[in-house]
């Protein structure tokens, strides 16, 4: 339960704020705000929470967890307000919004703390209300950087009786800790009872959003993991194929022209079998046709094992880590395992500069400029890795990472040729050239601009850009991202 208006003022009738200096600002987390104060009452930290159903403002002496690493508005705060004296805090009227107004040498902000349960917030304003930066960017209301932050009229109070709670329990509970004359003040109290309280509710709103988070990313593997083992469950059938191209074959006086199937007995079972044919095509295409189909099951096979691993182990440390945080006690660790989980893709640490693809078991490699072609040329890849770049056009450069006793299928050669071409300035040309060869066929080029190589022992590779194997790659790119 968050504080009531009445509440709100007894705490900052106990407080008496006005005088005194914020000495340091800490964000434990992102509904979370705390401010080291020294007034003449001594040192005081002021706990700002706009957590649902557990709303508040008040002193307390508990240890504040610092995060991992310094949020937005602590560093805004920080730079703004550290250092200014507090000239007044009030509540305005009833509404359970507090104005603390701020002095920082000339410059004067005014932080507003609005304590309503679903729509919380804390907005640091300069004197004309125009907004600095709050906690909660909400652009809707204008809660922005620049936003015109409205103050809400006084409005008299309401005909209910909002009661300021007693906490009886926690001082009888409490008290006898306390060597000042045994009687808690309303801040004391409050900060006991949301001490061991509100940390239970947070906990049970993040593991509750844990579990959304755990079932949407589980459901997304296991499809995932299922379309593998279907894939897998196709090319166990790759023997039926070779044998279904022999019958074709054998049986080909049988086939009348533009036939959309072909009946004929099995050599094998002695059973009458029917195979479908496209009538466009001869009998001797239609052969070809299912021997091609068993390569690639065949090629494909090998690589899907691959694939199937990494998404079973991808499942397993999805287990462990929302094993992880049903453990924890703590919200704020909660919290930051959460956000650990949530980062968004853009903000999430590479392990290597440009981009990557994973293609049937196949890692490919790309820098998209100067300095990402450098990088990755110095560090990241080998000499027997395969390099592909566009002839006669700059642009970036693809690598095929080796799979030790296996050679790179034509189609992981023309998904990384497509994605060559794409990241050139060639992408417009239409059919154009490519060279690729070995990275230990590369040498850097005596007083060349940075990252330029000369290949030896190249090859020639000629294609046409295909939108279709593009937005495949993209496709699989953004599911392994999301995974």
């Amino acid at each position: 339960m968050s504080l009531n208006c009445n509440e709100i003022n007894v705490v900052l009738s106990e407080l008496n704020l006005e005088g005194s200096f914020i000495q340091d600002v800490v964000q434990p987390g992102y509904d979370t705000v705390a401010l080291y104060t020294y007034g003449k009452d001594g040192a005081r930290t002021i706990l700002i929470c706009t957590s649902q159903n557990s709303c508040r403002i008040h002193e307390t002496r508990r240890k504040i967890v610092k995060n991992d690493k310094p949020l937005r508005f602590m560093e805004c705060l920080k730079a703004r307000i550290k250092g200014s004296r507090i000239d007044s805090c009030r509540q305005i009227g009833l509404q359970r919004i507090v104005q603390i107004e701020l002095s920082h040498g000339a410059e004067r902000f005014v932080l507003y703390v609005r304590l309503w349960s679903n729509a919380a917030n804390v907005i640091l304003c300069d004197e004309n209300n125009v907004v600095v930066d709050s906690l909660y960017r909400r652009p809707a209301k204008g809660e922005v950087t620049g936003g015109l932050f409205t103050v809400p009229e006084e409005k008299p109070s309401e005909n209910r009786v909002w009661q300021v709670r007693t906490f009886d329990d926690v001082q009888a509970e409490y008290s006898s800790r306390f060597p000042e004359g045994g009687t808690l003040s309303f801040n004391q109290k409050i900060d006991i009872w949301y001490g061991e309280h509100a940390e239970t509710l947070s906990r049970e709103a993040l593991l509750v959003q844990a579990e959304k988070w755990y079932s949407s990313s589980k459901a997304r593997m296991e499809s995932a993991l299922e379309r593998l083992l279907k894939k897998q469950n196709d090319f166990s059938q790759a023997e039926q194929l070779r044998h279904q191209g022999d019958l074709i074959l054998s049986n080909i006086h049988l086939i009348a022209p533009k036939a959309k199937f072909l009946e004929c007995d099995d050599y094998e079972t002695g059973r009458t079998v029917r195979i479908l044919l496209n009538p466009e095509k001869t009998a001797n295409e239609n052969a070809a046709a299912y021997y091609e189909n068993y390569k690639k099951a065949v090629s494909g096979s090998d690589s899907l094992l691959h694939d199937i691993e990494l998404s079973k182990k991808q499942l397993e440390k999805l287990e462990a880590q929302y094993a992880e945080i049903r453990n924890e006690k703590n919200p704020v660790r909660i919290e930051q395992l959460l956000r650990r989980n949530s980062t968004p893709r853009q903000q999430k640490k590479k392990k290597h500069p440009g981009l990557d693809y994973t293609v049937n078991g196949w890692f490919i490699l790309i820098g998209r400029d100067a300095n990402e072609n450098d990088e990755l040329l110095r560090h990241y890849v080998r000499g027997s890795d395969l390099w592909l770049h566009v002839r006669d056009f700059p642009g970036g450069y693809v690598f095929i990472k080796n799979r030790p006793g296996k050679t790179v299928p034509l189609e992981i050669l023309l998904d990384a040729a497509n994605l060559a071409v794409y990241y050139s300035k060639a992408r417009n040309a239409g059919k154009t050239d490519l060279y690729y060869t070995y990275v230990k066929y590369l040498r850097r080029a005596k007083n060349g601009s940075k990252g330029l190589v000369l290949p030896t022992h190249e090859k020639n590779l000629c294609i046409t850009p295909d939108k279709k194997r593009l937005e495949r790659l993209d496709g699989l790119r953004q599911e392994a991202e999301w995974q």
